[in-house]
């Protein structure tokens, strides 16, 4: 599994952030003649709880289901328009697809009897490559019949050309490629070649954030690559990645503080705290959302800055909140 930079923050709450800014991007990136066949001008991102024996069954969280049009009928489905699709994804960070496999069956006869859709399933892989993009497919055997064979789309980054993607015409593919393949002598010139990119590219202020954020997140830097990073920082050619390196937090931090305390009102600031929070790590805990309501001022933007520059909970002074 690759050692990425502050990989112990959620990566899904990471990527399901990233995913439901770009996600038409993400599925013309990897899945064109997919994405040619959906209208994704409209999205609607629907409830992914999923009890595997209800009503009282163990309770699992599914990552994304979108609901889309298509712009063809589904043979077998569709008589009248609108042609309602939904598109489920799921994110994974182990380096093996046992574990997902199994699971994705049942969430797609749970998701296509509750909605009466089609469903079409996705995998994005960040620790297994596969042949990088295509169709993979899980089978259940009684001997040697074939009871179940379920395909499914995948896209196992790992295995994609990371120097390739930086230079595309894809934003969300300059930034992805912190996590595809990269020549050991070329991780710290493609990240500060991604931030470049990124500082220039005609992205308004939050979808530059997250795409950035996540080259900072799973940039692949060991020792060594983290001074010749910090090195190419510093040339003038690398200027506008310099700033995105600095203020990728910093810049919406500062901005959100400002106007919560501009206000003069305690909600403010708490809703401030609370926003970076799950931001920084994912769905917080009552107890923790109650902890940060009950502190004052001075409390409250200390706790700001010390999350703002960690990757968990404890590194915040939290560790009294983890789950």
């Amino acid at each position: 599994m690759r050692d990425f930079v502050g990989y112990k923050m959620d990566h899904d709450q990471r990527f399901k952030n990233l995913l439901r800014h770009f996600f038409a991007e993400f599925l013309r990136l990897f899945f064109a003649d997919w994405a040619a066949r959906l209208d994704l001008s409209r999205v609607e991102w629907l409830d992914k709880e999923l009890h595997s024996q209800p009503p009282e069954g163990p309770l699992h969280s599914l990552d994304m289901v979108a609901r889309v049009a298509a712009k063809e009928p589904v043979e077998g489905w569709h008589k009248d328009a609108p042609w309602l699709v939904l598109v489920h994804v799921e994110i994974e960070s182990p380096d093996q697809t046992t574990r997902i496999k199994p699971r994705l069956p049942e969430y797609y006869y749970h998701l296509r009897n509750a909605h009466g859709v089609p469903v079409l399933p996705i995998v994005i892989y960040l620790n297994v490559q596969l042949d990088g993009i295509g169709i993979d497919m899980y089978t259940e055997r009684f001997w040697e019949l074939e009871v179940i064979t379920f395909r499914y789309l995948y896209v196992g980054l790992p295995a994609l050309d990371g120097v390739k993607y930086v230079q595309g015409d894809s934003w969300l593919g300059v930034a992805l490629a912190a996590l595809m393949r990269i020549p050991k002598d070329r991780v710290a010139w493609l990240g500060a070649e991604a931030l470049r990119r990124l500082g220039g590219a005609p992205l308004n202020p939050h979808e530059r954030f997250l795409l950035a954020e996540c080259v900072q997140a799973y940039l692949p830097l060991d020792d060594l690559q983290k001074q010749e990073y910090e090195r190419l920082l510093q040339l003038e050619t690398y200027s506008e990645a310099r700033q995105m390196n600095k203020t990728v937090y910093e810049e919406g931090l500062e901005k959100g503080l400002e106007k919560g305390l501009e206000k003069g009102l305690e909600r403010g600031r708490q809703d401030v705290a609370l926003a970076l929070l799950e931001e920084r790590f994912g769905t917080i805990s009552e107890s923790l959302r109650k902890h940060v309501e009950s502190l004052g001022k001075e409390a409250l933007i200390q706790l700001v800055a010390r999350a703002a520059r960690a990757d968990t909970l404890d590194q915040a002074g939290l560790s009294q909140f983890r789950d």
